[in-house]
C-alpha cells in the first residue's frame, strides 16, 4: 500500500522518544476494552434469571445478546476511521463515557422493551470503543513493544469471551436475589469511572490526521453497515425464527458487500481517504488471511459457551455460579497460554496459531466425547482437563492472530483496521451464537430432549469451524514462508 503515515502520526514511527506513560496508559485501555468484550459473554449465565425477572419469552432474552453484538458490529469501522481522523484519545473518552452511562440504564431497565433499547445503545458504545484499542497500540509502540503490546490485547480479547461465564456466575452468586443478574451491568460502573479518569490522565493527546468532517467517507459508512445489519439482523431473531424469515437479507449483505468495495476502490484512486482501504486485504502481508482466520475462529468460540451454560443450568441443574466454575479451566489455559503466546509470536509467527488451533481441535473433540457419554453427576468435573487443554490451546491464537494480523498496517489506518477486523469477528460471533444455539434445541428436539447428546453435537460442530480456521492457517503460513523465502530480511515476526 502506497503512502506512510502522515506527520500527525510520527510520535511512535518516527525518530522521536516514546511515550514513557505508554504501559500505564495501555493497561487503562485493556480493562476498558475487556469491560466492553465480556459484555458480550458474560450474560450467557444470567438469561434464565433475567427472563424470569422480566417476565419475557426466549425472543425477548435473545435480543439483549445479538442486539448487543448487532450495534457493536455496526460501529466498529466508522469508529475506526473516525478515531485515525479525529484523534483516538477523543473517541476513546467519548466511548468509554457513554458505555458507562449505557451499563447503568442497562442494569435499571424496568421493562425487557427499555432493556433492549439501553443494550443496543450500550453495543454502540463498545463498538465505538474496541478500535481505538488498536489504533493506540499503534500510536504508541514500534517493533517488539508492539508485538508484546499486541500480544496483550488478544489476550484481554480472548479471556473476555472465554471468562465471562465464570465471572457471571461469580456475580449472580454474590449478588443473589431475583434481581441479581443487574449487577452485571452496574459492576461497569466502578469500573468505568476509574478507567475514564486515569484514561484522560495517561492517554497522550496524539492528534488525527486533520480531515474535515466533510472528507470522512459517508456513503462507505453507509453501505458497509448496511451490509452488517443485513448479515446479523436475521441471526439476532434466529429464535424466533428470523434466518427463515429474513434469510433474503443474505443476498443484501453480499450486494452491498461489492458495492461497498468498488466504492471503496473508487474512492482511494481519487486520493481521497476511504473508510477502508481495500488494498489492505491484498497488499498488507497478513491482513486478510488474519481477518478471516479471526472471523471463523470465533463463529465456535463465541457460540459455544452460550450453549454450555444452558446444558449445565437447563440440562443439568446447575446454579449460574456452578455453570461459571465448570468453564473456569477454559478460561484459565486460556489465560496462562495467552501470556506466553503474546511473547511466543515474535519468534514463530503463525506456527504458533496452528499449533494452536490443532490443540483446540483436540481438547474440543475430548469434550464432546465425555460429555456424550460420561454420568450428568461427574460430567463437569470430568470435562474440566479436557476444557482446560482446550483453553490452552485457544490462548495461542487469538492473541497471536491479532498480532500477524496488525502488525504490518500503517498506523495512518491503524483504526480502521482494527475496526474492520473486529467486525469480522462480530459477524462471526453473531453467526455463532445463534447458529450453535439453533444446532443444540434442533438436536434436543430431534433427540427428545437428551441434552448429552445436543451438547456433544454442538461441540462437535465447533471442532468442524475450527478446523476451517486450521486450513486458513495452513494457506496464510505456506503464504508466508513464501514472502520470507523472496525477502528473507522483511518483517520483525518469524515465519519459518
Amino acid at each position: 500500500m502506497s503512502g506512510g503515515p502522515t506527520s500527525a502520526q510520527s510520535p511512535p514511527d518516527a525518530a522521536e522518544a516514546p511515550d514513557p506513560r505508554r504501559w500505564r496508559a495501555l493497561w487503562v485501555t485493556l480493562v476498558a476494552g475487556f469491560m466492553s468484550l465480556l459484555d458480550v459473554s458474560i450474560v450467557a449465565v444470567a438469561l434464565p434469571s433475567l427472563q424470569r425477572g422480566l417476565e419475557t419469552g426466549p425472543s425477548g432474552v435473545q435480543w439483549v445478546v445479538s442486539g448487543y453484538a448487532l450495534t457493536f458490529g455496526l460501529a466498529l469501522v466508522p469508529a475506526g476511521r473516525l478515531g485515525d481522523a479525529f484523534g483516538r484519545r477523543r473517541m476513546f473518552l467519548i466511548a468509554l463515557s457513554t458505555f458507562v452511562v449505557c451499563s447503568a440504564a442497562v442494569g435499571a431497565a424496568p421493562t425487557i422493551e427499555l432493556l433492549v433499547a439501553a443494550r443496543l445503545a450500550q453495543g454502540l458504545a463498545a463498538g465505538m470503543l474496541a478500535p481505538q484499542n488498536s489504533g493506540l497500540i499503534q500510536n504508541l509502540f514500534t517493533g517488539a513493544e508492539r508485538a508484546r503490546a499486541f500480544g496483550m490485547f488478544g489476550t484481554t480479547v480472548g479471556l473476555s469471551t472465554a471468562s465471562g461465564p465464570l465471572v457471571g456466575g461469580l456475580i449472580l452468586g454474590a449478588a443473589g436475589g431475583p434481581d441479581g443478574w443487574r449487577w452485571i451491568f452496574f459492576v461497569n460502573l466502578p469500573i468505568g469511572l476509574v478507567a475514564l479518569i486515569l484514561a484522560a490522565r495517561l492517554i497522550p493527546r496524539v492528534p488525527g490526521s486533520g480531515l474535515d468532517r466533510r472528507d470522512i467517507d459517508w456513503t462507505g459508512a453507509v453501505l458497509l453497515g448496511g451490509a452488517v445489519l443485513a448479515v446479523l439482523l436475521p441471526l439476532a431473531q434466529a429464535e424466533s425464527g428470523g434466518i427463515r424469515r429474513l434469510w433474503w437479507l443474505f443476498g443484501v449483505a453480499a450486494a452491498l458487500g461489492v458495492v461497498f468495495t468498488v466504492w471503496e476502490r473508487r474512492v482511494a484512486r481519487t486520493g481521497a481517504v476511504p473508510l477502508l482501504d481495500v488494498r489492505l486485504l491484498s497488499s498488507t502481508s497478513g491482513y486478510g488471511w488474519g481477518t478471516a482466520l479471526g472471523a471463523v475462529y470465533v463463529v465456535g468460540f463465541s457460540g459455544v459457551w452460550i450453549v454450555t451454560a444452558q446444558f449445565f443450568q437447563g440440562g443439568l441443574g446447575y446454579t449460574p455460579l456452578e455453570s461459571g466454575l465448570a468453564t473456569m479451566p477454559f478460561a484459565l489455559g486460556s489465560a496462562v497460554a495467552a501470556t506466553w503466546g503474546g511473547r511466543l509470536v515474535v519468534r514463530y509467527g503463525r506456527r504458533l496459531t496452528v499449533f494452536g488451533l490443532v490443540v483446540v481441535i483436540v481438547g474440543f473433540s475430548a469434550v464432546a466425547l465425555l460429555f456424550a457419554v460420561v454420568d450428568p453427576s461427574t460430567v463437569g468435573i470430568a470435562a474440566a482437563p479436557a476444557l482446560l487443554v482446550a483453553g490452552m490451546g485457544g490462548g495461542f491464537v487469538l492473541s497471536p492472530n491479532l498480532t500477524m494480523t496488525l502488525r504490518a498496517v500503517p498506523v495512518r489506518m491503524a483504526g480502521s483496521a482494527g475496526g474492520a477486523l473486529q467486525t469480522a469477528q462480530r459477524v462471526g460471533a453473531a453467526i455463532g451464537t445463534a447458529g450453535l444455539a439453533g444446532l443444540y434445541y434442533a438436536f434436543l428436539s430431534a433427540t427428545g430432549r437428551d441434552t448429552q447428546a445436543a451438547v456433544a453435537f454442538t461441540f462437535l460442530a465447533t471442532v468442524g469451524t475450527t478446523l476451517v480456521a486450521l486450513l486458513i492457517a495452513l494457506v496464510d503460513l505456506r503464504r508466508a514462508r513464501s514472502d520470507v523465502a523472496d525477502d528473507p530480511h522483511d518483517g520483525h515476526i518469524s515465519h519459518d
